[in-house]
C-alpha cells in the first residue's frame, strides 16, 4: 500500500520575480500616491505653527533685551524658552529633556489636530489651566486656539518647576503680556494664582512668595485667592463659569501637572497624555479641574508626559536646532488608506493564484511504505 505525504514544492523563478516586482510596485504606489491633507485644517495647522514660531522669536529677543542670559548647556538650541536650574520662584524638580522637547512651534499644529478631533469650532470657548512650568506649550496652546478662531479662557500660575518660566522677572504671565502688547497674540489669561503646592506656593520661601506676588501685581490680572485645595478648585471653576456666559466649553486644556488642575496623588497619571474624550472610571474618584470638566462631558487635552506624547505624534524629542514651523510629521502626507487596501489585495491575490496554479500542476507525490524488519526476541537462558 502506498502512502501520500506532503513535501515542499518549488516555485519557478519567473513567478517569484513577478511577485517581487508587484509587491515593490505596490509599495511604490502607496508611498507616491498619499492622501494629502488639504483644506482648512491643513491651513489652520500651518497658521498655528507659524504664529507659535513668531511668538518664540519675539520672546527670545525680549529676554535678551532684558539681560536674561541663555545657558547653552540647558538650552543648546538657544531658543530662550528654557529657564534656570533653581530660582526663588522654582516650585519643584523638573525634567530638562521634557522641557527641551516642548520648544517646537509644530506642537501648535498637533494641538490644532487634537481640537479638531474634539470637535472644536471657530467661536467656541476653550478653558485652559497653564502653569509656568511649560511656557513653550502654553504658547503653542494659545497659538492653536487663536488659529482656530476659538476663545481661550485661561487661568495661569506663576510658580514653575525647574527649567520652566522660573525667572522671577520673566514668568509666563509676563511673557503673555508682552506678546499681547506687541500684537503678536490677541488674548491673555483672565486670572492668575501663585501655583505650587495647594496653589499657594506653600513649599517656597518667603522671598519666593513675595516675588510671585510682585509679578501678579505687575500683570494687573485678578488673583485667585484661596486658603486650601478645595477653595482654589471651587474659585477656579467659578471663574471659568463666569467667563463662559452660559455656554458650555468645547474643551479643557491642562498644561503641566498643577495640583488643582490634575488632582492629588495619581490624578496626573490617570488621564492619558493627549486627548481624552472619555475620562477613565477611576479618575472620577479624584477631585480636580480635569474631573469636574470631564463630568460635564467636556473633552480634555492633557499635556503631560511630554516626551511620550511627542513620540506618539512623531515630534522630535530634545530637538537641536529648533524645528521650523510647517515641517515634520504634523504636516507630512498620510498614506491613502484606499490605495493601501487595493495594493495589499493585489499582492495577496497574486500569491493565492500562484499557490493554486502550483497545486494543480503538481499532483501529490507517492512513496513506498517504509521497510520493516523482523524483530527477533532475545534468547532466554536455560535453567542450570
Amino acid at each position: 500500500m502506498k502512502r501520500v505525504y506532503w513535501s515542499a514544492r518549488k516555485v519557478s523563478r519567473p513567478l517569484i520575480l513577478l511577485l517581487t516586482v508587484v509587491a515593490l510596485g505596490a509599495v511604490a504606489v502607496v508611498e507616491t500616491w498619499p492622501r494629502r491633507e488639504t483644506g482648512d485644517l491643513a491651513e489652520t495647522k500651518l497658521a498655528a505653527a507659524q504664529l507659535a514660531e513668531r511668538a518664540m522669536d519675539e520672546l527670545k529677543a525680549e529676554r535678551l533685551r532684558r539681560g536674561i542670559p541663555i545657558d547653552p548647556e540647558l538650552d543648546p538650541a538657544e531658543t530662550g524658552m528654557i529657564g534656570a536650574v533653581e530660582t526663588p520662584t522654582t516650585s519643584v524638580m523638573g525634567h530638562l529633556g521634557a522641557k527641551q522637547s516642548t520648544v517646537n512651534p509644530n506642537w501648535a499644529a498637533v494641538l490644532v489636530e487634537m481640537f479638531h478631533e474634539a470637535g472644536v469650532q471657530p467661536g467656541d470657548r476653550i478653558a485652559i489651566g497653564w502653569s509656568g512650568s511649560f511656557p513653550a506649550l502654553n504658547l503653542c496652546t494659545l497659538a492653536a486656539v487663536e488659529a482656530i478662531g476659538a476663545e481661550p479662557v485661561a487661568i495661569a500660575s506663576v510658580g514653575s518647576s525647574q527649567y520652566g518660566a522660573n525667572y522671577p522677572e520673566w514668568p509666563w504671565i509676563e511673557m503673555e503680556r508682552h506678546l499681547f502688547e506687541q500684537g503678536v497674540t490677541q488674548h491673555r489669561s483672565v486670572a492668575v494664582s501663585r501655583g505650587g503646592f495647594e496653589d499657594r506656593a506653600l513649599h517656597m520661601s518667603d522671598e519666593g512668595r513675595a516675588l510671585i506676588d510682585e509679578a501678579i501685581a505687575r500683570s494687573g490680572l485678578p488673583k485667585v485667592e484661596s486658603t486650601n485645595f478645595d477653595d482654589s478648585l471651587g474659585e477656579r471653576m467659578a471663574i471659568y463659569d463666569q467667563h463662559s456666559e452660559g455656554e458650555p466649553f468645547a474643551a479643557y486644556v491642562n498644561v503641566g501637572g498643577g495640583t488643582v488642575s490634575v488632582g492629588h496623588g495619581v490624578g496626573k497619571r490617570l488621564y492619558a497624555p493627549g486627548l481624552n474624550l472619555q475620562p477613565p472610571p477611576a479618575a472620577t474618584n479624584i477631585d480636580s479641574i480635569l474631573t469636574r470638566f470631564a463630568t460635564r462631558g467636556v473633552p480634555l487635552v492633557h499635556l503631560s508626559s511630554v516626551r511620550d506624547l511627542a513620540i506618539s505624534y512623531g515630534l522630535p524629542t530634545e530637538p537641536n536646532p529648533r524645528p521650523i514651523a510647517g515641517t515634520g510629521s504634523a504636516f507630512e502626507a498620510a498614506p491613502n488608506r484606499a490605495v493601501s487596501i487595493v495594493a495589499l489585495a493585489i499582492v495577496v491575490g497574486l500569491m493565492l493564484l500562484i499557490t493554486l496554479r502550483r497545486n494543480r500542476q503538481e499532483p501529490p507525490q507517492e512513496s513506498e511504505p517504509p521497510k520493516t524488519f523482523p524483530v527477533h526476541p532475545e534468547p532466554t537462558s536455560r535453567a542450570a
